[in-house]
């Protein structure tokens, strides 16, 4: 049986490094773990690029720009990184669409979908919910999906 595929929003990822929030840093780092331990972690460059762009907004909280880079790079290599692509930007917006949902996130949902993931990582969106193939898991919610 192959590993499940888990892709994961922005956010969860910045928490890792958000000293602010340590109950929810806590909560992305067991999860970080466990995707790496039993899954298959998911990112997208379009994760990549807003997870580096938050962490280094602000000189007196964020990361240096050295351990910012560093920090994308070794994510880069932990993790399967999907392409934001011109065909994905047209699925986003056939998602906006149908749905409604914000162009951002129905770009994550839709290159979560391309990549076969099983399980979305976020706080964005409503926990429980599917979408097509996919589950959306907020690791905050109190009643978390195992």
């Amino acid at each position: 049986m192959s590993a499940e595929r888990w892709f994961f929003d922005t956010n969860i990822l910045v928490y890792l490094f958000d000293p602010q929030a340590p109950d929810k840093q806590a909560a992305a780092g067991g999860l970080w773990r466990r995707a790496c331990d039993e899954a298959i972690p998911i990112l997208s460059t379009q994760v990549l690029q807003e997870f580096f762009v938050t962490v280094t907004r602000s000189a007196k909280q964020g990361l240096p720009l050295p351990e910012a880079r560093r920090v994308v790079l070794d994510f880069a290599v932990i993790a399967e990184v999907m392409a934001i692509t011109v065909p994905l930007i047209e699925r986003a917006i056939g998602r906006i669409e149908a749905s409604g949902f914000s162009f951002w996130d129905s770009l994550i949902i839709e290159t979560a979908l391309a990549a076969e993931a099983r399980r979305l990582w976020t706080e964005d969106l409503q926990h429980g919910q599917v979408i097509e193939t996919l589950q959306i898991c907020n690791p905050f919610a109190v009643n978390q999906l195992d």
